[in-house]
């Protein structure tokens, strides 16, 4: 690795090179989507990342609250929420600096209040306005297409060397093994549209078919392989919203009923408090992670009340179709959403998942306290083949659980938690406070509980597992604003895990920490470094008569530079170092990437080049890095091996309602001669993706 090292310290120079250049720029890019990037990538790149498939209905969310921005001077507690950028403290300090003062009258006015600074306000700029009265608006059907939007998309995506899934192959071996190749074309096709009125009225569909999925033919006659559709209603007098087909639910914590994609710890340190939406409409392309059917939730006063019933097929592995009483029996329930051979296609819809829901919540200024209950119900057998260390995990037909949560807001101090329990009353508590203890210091601070047999499949609370259950833990964060330009972000998680896990046979512990410092001299140019240290434990690789744990420790470095070269044209350049250690085992990896962003109001074009080198030495020590990609798409890969990444991205706008966008993405390896697995192997070194999506919006 010495050689390599010297490779990419050497350039280092030209990394802070174009920095100094950009530093004679005072104006940069004004791009929205740039800040909804910039944003999600803050959220999801300080944890081992798993494509869960709702990233992009995170961005859309993003681009919907851009479309139709919040009304400070005019908005409630509830309805700033929708700015899940801020915490509550920050909310609660703009009411209370509004009730005293009187309504704002610039932006700028913004950072008179505790919690605000230029970088605070810089990141919700989007997504807010000053307005002198609250709109009303008088909803008529007649007009409701007149002032509503409508979006439209369709995205091919396509890798453009041959898979061993989609090689020739002679009749005798398919019929000697049927899952030998995929059966369908090796393309993804996705489409969507939606429309919508302000933030009261969605509705639309979502259609989507995997790489190896047939299309109109064989065992998808109907074309896609996944529909998805929703109505939703929203802020209707009593009805605060409705959603009729699919939607996602989410209460509390996230420790009884979460349904979707849930953040945990990231760079913004002491955001760990999740502010709940209740209801909302589903549009991402995740197969089996939502609910389909019913809900509603009506206003009482301060009182909340929100029911919701859902009935849907989903994916499962069968042990055996029928068990005597027309019930099938299952080993698990399937997640990945993929049905390119027989063997996948026999999972497909093979239980009725049933799930009945209720939360009541009550909020009155600084106080909010909710109840939330589910009963989930499978018209199967499950009998998950469980061993010693997962002897806990959830393996019944039927199974419910129940919440109460709770928040309490002061000027500066928002206390927040929620304790669960399951059927077998197994519990899971979260406890926390978050502090502002001067407008430069900010601290936050919790305590989990989750008992080693807590069972709640449909959960996303704070924690290092990725499931809630089997883990005690102590998380404390800091964030410091010694001056308008710096920032520092750090937190400590101390965790603890009483029972075994998977390759970790004994109850084990561990810690991670991470220091962020940041310094930002002015609009579009930015600087940080970052330092992160997780420890482990993990069964021994040794061939031992008696097993026990070695310490596993991963450390990464990183610089940062993002700087404006002129208004429409800027750099970022990374430098990203890792080491992971093992018992005796060592192995270290390198990242450097350089991108060139050019956006221009003057010009239809967008341009996103991207030129990446990495070295590692293997899978542990792999390193992931956000990438751009087309509008709603989604890009977050691990560089492993060595070799040269390339993308390059560009949008152009046909005309003002019209976007086409085309990615060409690259990647080059030295030191391999295949890459991929199983059907999805590729021979020779390289890899690349081709995806094209046109949008249009009427």
């Amino acid at each position: 690795m010495t050689e390599v090292f010297k490779k990419y310290f050497g350039l280092l120079p030209f990394l802070f090179m174009g920095s100094v250049t950009g530093m004679a720029m005072d104006t940069a890019p004004d791009d929205t989507h740039e800040h909804l990037l910039m944003y999600i990538e803050s959220l999801l790149e300080t944890g081992e990342f798993e494509d869960t498939g709702g990233q992009d209905e995170l961005l859309e969310r993003l681009e919907l609250l851009s479309m139709h921005p919040v009304n400070l001077n005019r908005s409630s507690m509830e309805e700033l929420r929708q700015l899940f950028m801020l915490n509550d403290i920050q909310l609660f300090n703009l009411l209370q600096h509004i009730e005293t003062h009187g309504r704002l009258i610039s932006i700028d006015e913004l950072q008179s209040i505790e919690g605000f600074d230029r970088q605070t306000i810089a990141a919700i700029l989007p997504f807010v306005y000053l307005g002198d009265t609250r709109d009303r608006r008088h909803f008529r059907f007649e007009n409701m297409f007149r002032d509503g939007e409508q979006v439209l998309f369709v995205r091919y995506q396509q890798l453009m060397e041959e898979q061993k899934g989609f090689s020739p192959v002679n009749e005798e071996e398919l019929e000697a093994n049927p899952n030998a190749r995929y059966l369908g074309s090796p393309y993804r096709l996705y489409t969507r549209y939606r429309f919508t009125w302000y933030r009261n009225i969605s509705f639309g569909f979502t259609a989507e078919k995997d790489p190896g999925e047939e299309f109109f033919r064989g065992s998808q006659p109907y074309g896609f392989d996944f529909y998805s559709g929703h109505l939703h209603l929203q802020d209707f007098g009593r009805l605060k919203s409705l959603s009729v087909g699919d939607f996602q639910a989410q209460f509390g914590q996230g420790l009884c009923f979460w349904s979707g994609m849930g953040f945990g710890k990231s760079t913004e340190a002491i955001g760990i408090k999740k502010n709940a939406p209740g209801l909302r409409p589903y549009t991402s392309v995740d197969e089996n992670n939502f609910l389909r059917g019913v809900g509603s939730s009506v206003h009482l006063g301060p009182l909340n009340v929100t029911a919701f019933i859902s009935s849907k097929k989903r994916d499962a592995n069968i042990l055996t179709a029928d068990a005597g009483d027309g019930k099938p029996v299952i080993t698990s329930l399937q997640q990945s959403g993929f049905h390119r051979t027989p063997r996948e296609l026999e999972g497909k819809h093979a239980v009725n998942e049933r799930i009945l829901g209720a939360n009541v919540s009550y909020g009155h200024r600084r106080i909010e306290l909710g109840l939330t209950a589910y009963h989930i119900h499978l018209d199967a057998h499950y009998n998950r083949q469980l061993s010693v260390y997962n002897q806990f995990d959830f393996s019944a037909s039927s199974h419910a659980g129940m919440s109460f949560d709770y928040s309490f807001l002061a000027r500066n101090l928002n206390l927040f938690g929620e304790m669960a329990t399951d059927l077998n009353l197994r519990t899971a508590f979260l406890n926390g406070i978050m502090i502002s203890l001067d407008r430069r210091l900010s601290f936050a601070l919790a305590h989990r509980h989750y008992n080693k047999a807590y069972q709640a499949p449909f959960s996303a609370a704070f924690g290092e597992n990725s499931r809630t259950a089997n883990e005690n833990g102590l998380y404390a964060a800091v964030e410091i604003r010694p001056s308008r330009r710096l920032r520092l972000y750090a937190y400590a998680d101390h965790y603890a895990f009483p029972w075994m896990k998977h390759r970790t046979y004994m109850p084990s512990r561990g810690s991670d920490y991470l220091i962020h410092l940041e310094y930002r001299p002015m609009r579009g140019m930015e600087f940080y470094i970052r330092f992160r240290s997780k420890t482990g434990e993990r069964n021994t690789g040794e061939a031992v008569a008696i097993r026990h744990l070695d310490g596993l420790v991963r450390r990464q470095y990183r610089l940062n530079a993002a700087y404006p070269i002129s208004p429409s044209l800027s750099m970022r350049s990374r430098l990203e170092l890792v080491t992971h250690s093992f018992g005796t085992e060592q192995q270290r990896g390198v990242l450097f990437y350089h991108d060139v962003l050019y956006r221009s109001l003057g010009s239809p074009f967008a341009i996103t080049l991207r030129y990446a080198l990495f070295d590692t030495d293997g899978y542990d020590a792999r390193i992931y890095a956000y990438e751009h990609d087309v509008l709603y798409a989604f890009s977050f890969p691990f560089y492993s091996d060595k070799g040269i990444r390339t993308y390059v991205l560009v949008r152009y706008r046909l005309a003002r309602p019209v976007d086409l966008y085309v990615r060409f993405a690259q990647t080059t390896y030295i030191n391999r001669n295949s890459s991929g697995s199983g059907l999805d192997l590729v021979e020779g070194n390289t890899r690349s993706e081709l995806k094209a999506q046109i949008r249009i919006r009427f």
